[in-house]
Parts: structure tokens; sequence; C-alpha cells
């Protein structure tokens, strides 16, 4: 990671964007586990937390897909999974739902729970600066 990086808070990636078309391929047949962000576009805390998903989507890239939909653009998607406020992250294992947090969280949050719960805790610990 080169300095730049490191002063910005690490890799950037873009997550994958899923809409009722693509929900079940992108998320639920993926072989990797998924960390699905579902935002609104009037949301100010979803906001926040893109850059945050940015780097998380840059340091788990490989390990995990970091996916996001547009709640206004995927009203079928947002019906089914049941979602009821934005942010929402979603997150998907064995294709699977093992769990979900409703509003902002952090990196660290973010980082101890894709060791715990998505990379069964055999992860190594993400690089910093």
């Amino acid at each position: 990671m080169g300095l730049l990086d490191a002063l910005l808070g690490g890799p950037k990636a873009l997550p994958v964007h899923v809409d009722d078309g693509n929900f079940d391929d992108e998320v639920l047949r993926s072989d990797l586990p998924v960390m699905l962000d579902v935002w609104g576009p009037d949301c100010a805390p979803c906001r926040q937390m893109e850059p945050v998903v940015m780097r998380i989507a840059g340091r788990y890239q490989g390990r995990v897909k970091v996916a996001e939909l547009n709640a206004a653009a995927a009203p079928r998607t947002v019906r089914r999974l049941g979602v009821r406020g934005t942010p929402t992250l979603v997150f998907y294992r064995n294709r699977a739902e093992i769990g979900r947090v409703v509003g902002y969280r952090g990196e660290g949050f973010l980082d101890e729970l894709f060791r715990a719960e998505l990379l069964g805790g055999a992860a190594e610990r993400p690089a910093r600066g």
C-alpha cells in the first residue's frame, strides 16, 4: 500500500452493483461470502458509509464480495429482504443470510465482523499503513 493509500485509509474498490434482476446471481449464488450494503439516495448515514464500504471492498477483495443495492431502484429485492431502513448491511456466507446491521458502522466494527463471521476467524488481519 502506498503512502497516499495509507493517508486516505487504504485501497478502495467499487462494490458490485446489485438490483432486482441480478440479486440471486451476485449474492445468493456467490462462492465468496457477501456483504450487501442496502442504501438510499436521500440517506445521510448512507453517504457516510460509502467510503467505508469502498475501503472494505478494497481490503477484502478476492476474499469477500462487497455489493451495493440502491433501495429506491430495487423495491422487489428490498421487500424480499425485509429491509425497513437504510443503511442496512446484510451478510451472507454459503449462500445464506448470517446476519445484518442497520445504521452507520465504522471500519473497525466491520473488520472484526468480517474476521469473526464472514471469514470464520481464520483470516489474517488486514494490512495497515
